[in-house]
């Protein structure tokens, strides 16, 4: 008999914010479609791309950093047709080519949210033994 794997569908994360309404017109630029849901302390989107469940809670006290989150896409264009769009809501804080992270060769771009969250949207684009000291730091 064969094992049957697990296979998670979807991913869930949950940050607390500062003002629900900023994160929300973040939001609807950075991912590109409305939030599924809105209250007046609460916003929640369901992505099919990355398949992402993320939700938002208006609770300042709360508000933290917390390394990056990043969203890895497939092929160059599509990293393109990412930045492009990012570039056109006035979103990207620092583009990088070719450069090494977490022990890999990557183009990306960055943002950050209200809160200070960083989003990293990158096309991998090899493995490498190690990462450049500068650098280690900052993405890892």
């Amino acid at each position: 008999m064969m094992e049957q794997k697990t296979v998670f569908p979807r991913t869930h994360i949950s940050l607390f914010v500062s003002d629900i309404g900023e994160t929300v017109a973040f939001y609807d630029k950075f991912f590109n479609e409305s939030a599924a849901k809105v209250k007046d302390d609460y916003a929640k989107y369901e992505l099919d791309a990355p398949a992402l469940t993320i939700s938002f809670i208006q609770n300042p006290e709360k508000v933290n950093t917390s390394g990056h989150y990043g969203i890895q896409v497939k092929t160059k264009e599509e990293l393109n047709e990412k930045l492009n769009l990012a570039r056109g809501h006035k979103l990207v804080e620092l583009e990088e080519a070719e450069t090494a992270c977490c022990y890999a060769i990557q183009d990306k771009f960055w943002v950050n949210d209200p809160d200070g969250y960083e989003w990293e949207v990158y096309h991998f684009l090899g493995d490498v033994e190690q990462n450049k000291e500068k650098q280690a730091a900052a993405c890892c």
